[in-house]
């Protein structure tokens, strides 16, 4: 990558022209202070070996707030390793000047995950500058700011129903026309010590595909796969622990909304008990997760992206070898290029979730994004918030 001192973005600014950027200071307490501050393009970071790449300069007009945005800022080591530094691991907005040839100024980019907002200077400032390789082009479907109220988070779900697909998850209801499920809230798992009696996805006359679950519903992953999974034709649980969400959840597509005790109020000391769902996304991990697998029906498949409860994870062999279920882990940040670009379409035309307005909790500028980072790190956020740059 050139230097950049005096260089134009052929915009008819220079890489000094001044933008404003959230910036990270970490106090020598591990504590951070974060301050908007004005910033230029030649001050971006991008550590090594990025920087000798192809860089494209993006002026931001949308970015989106992220549980890693909020342990960046709050100076966790593991996400960033040197401060001052802007996070925002999502961007929308217009190229401004590219040495990638496959871009051109005025075009119209996003760019989420890879080292963005983690090392490199991230999209909670006004601009950035990154390798061609981490730039997709805007679907002609999606608008900006459509594109950053769905951002990692609803990339990562989409990834998340791939999985799900691509190991043989077929919707209940393709149609839509979903009536009510035999199985009814509160109902409880059985009890024998390998239960393998609850058909998965097999044959759909004789046996119908049980509902899918979705974990930590509430948050932005969790709110879109409800989303994009009722669209397909699948019917939903949703999972949550605030009770005072249910018909926030019940508006973008879930038929049914349980307390966690719905999905752990069992008896996970067995090797298996009932199947209950065909699988599903889990964006929460730990214990959750384990009783989750243990009610998996044959053949299902969970795909699972989160530790909010926790790193470690203790089940046994038998879901696995007696029902064939499928655990697939979801890395978005560092998604292939070419399914990248199919699911932004995807997410920009049959799998948009139908209320993606209502998954839009709120929109932000950078001065009010403190209070939404400290929301976020509480486990209170609900939906999705979307940062605006001016």
């Amino acid at each position: 990558m050139r230097e950049l001192e005096g260089e134009t973005t052929g915009t008819g600014q220079t890489t000094e022209t001044p933008f404003s950027a959230l910036v990270a200071h970490l106090r020598e307490d591990g504590t951070t202070r974060l301050a908007v501050e004005k910033k230029t393009v030649s001050s971006l970071y991008m550590p090594d070996p990025y920087r000798s790449l192809p860089a494209v300069t993006i002026r931001v007009h949308y970015s989106s707030l992220n549980y890693k945005d909020a342990l960046s800022a709050s100076g966790n080591r593991g996400v960033t390793r040197s401060y001052p530094h802007t996070p925002g691991i999502d961007a929308a907005g217009i190229v401004t000047a590219s040495e990638d040839t496959r871009f051109e100024e005025g075009q119209k980019v996003i760019v989420t995950g890879y080292d963005l907002g983690s090392n490199t200077s991230g999209g909670f400032g006004g601009m950035i500058r990154v390798p061609g390789d981490w730039v997709v082009p805007l679907p002609a479907e999606l608008t900006l700011r459509d594109a950053m109220i769905l951002g990692t988070a609803g990339f990562t779900a989409a990834y998340g129903v791939r999985k799900l697909l691509d190991n043989g998850l077929m919707p209940m209801y393709p149609g839509h026309d979903k009536p009510h499920s035999g199985m009814e809230e509160g109902s409880k798992p059985g009890n024998s010590q390998l239960d393998n009696s609850q058909p998965g996805n097999h044959d759909k006359a004789e046996n119908p595909p049980l509902p899918v679950l979705v974990t930590g519903a509430t948050g932005g992953v969790g709110s879109v796969s409800v989303g994009i999974l009722h669209r397909l034709g699948f019917r939903v649980i949703a999972v949550t622990g605030k009770p005072e969400a249910r018909e926030y959840l019940r508006s973008i597509g879930a038929d049914e909304v349980h307390d966690r005790s719905f999905v752990m109020d069992v008896d996970t000391s067995r090797l298996l008990l009932s199947g209950r769902w065909a699988g599903g996304i889990d964006t929460v991990g730990g214990k959750l997760l384990e009783a989750m697998i243990l009610q998996t029906a044959q053949a299902g498949v969970i795909a699972c992206c989160g530790n909010v409860t926790g790193h470690e994870l203790h089940t046994n062999i038998y879901p696995f070898i007696l029902r064939g279920v499928g655990l697939m882990g979801i890395d978005s940040a560092l998604c292939d290029m070419q399914i990248r670009q199919n699911l932004w379409k995807r997410l920009a035309t049959d799998w948009r979730p139908a209320h993606l307005d209502k998954i839009l909790a709120c929109e932000v500028g950078l001065h009010e994004l403190k209070e939404e980072i400290d929301t976020i790190l509480k486990g209170g956020q609900t939906g999705r918030v979307l940062v605006v740059h001016e």
